[in-house]
């Protein structure tokens, strides 16, 4: 048993390290600005115009969201939002609506634009790691 979860891991273990991270440019800005004005539309009235949240709407940005995603992937909070937001339409949500909003989220919370949107697709989305802190070159 222990061989087999050793075998496991040493495979597990090189396709983590070969995963893009948040600080790797993972959206646009132009994706950003779209997942914006959707955030004012559907997602503010909880979470607050400064994703501040409240007593019973958690933040999406300060060090306490970015986080608690920590060391999960993009795809995890990807679907959280397609999913389960907003609150009271859960799953309206298109993919693309979902990745756009991700993409703001990541935006307001300082990751950094890149040259290619940010996938709808979760598969890909898994692909990115969730890090809160930018990873010192080796």
């Amino acid at each position: 048993m222990k061989l087999a979860i050793a075998a496991i891991a040493a495979i597990a273990l090189p396709a983590q390290s070969g995963l893009r991270s948040t600080w790797d440019g993972v959206y646009t800005k132009a994706q950003a600005d779209r997942g914006k004005e959707l955030y004012g539309r559907l997602c503010a009235e909880c979470h607050g115009e400064d994703l501040e949240g409240d007593p019973e709407n958690p933040p999406l940005a300060t060090s306490s969201f970015v986080y608690k995603w920590n060391g999960l992937t993009v795809g995890d909070l990807f679907e959280r939002v397609h999913k389960d937001m907003p609150a009271n339409r859960r799953g309206s949500l298109t993919r693309r609506k979902a990745a756009d909003l991700v993409a703001y989220l990541l935006s307001f919370n300082k990751f950094p634009a890149g040259d290619s949107e940010l996938a709808a697709e979760l598969a890909e989305l898994r692909q990115i790691r969730f890090d809160a802190e930018r990873k010192k070159q080796e």
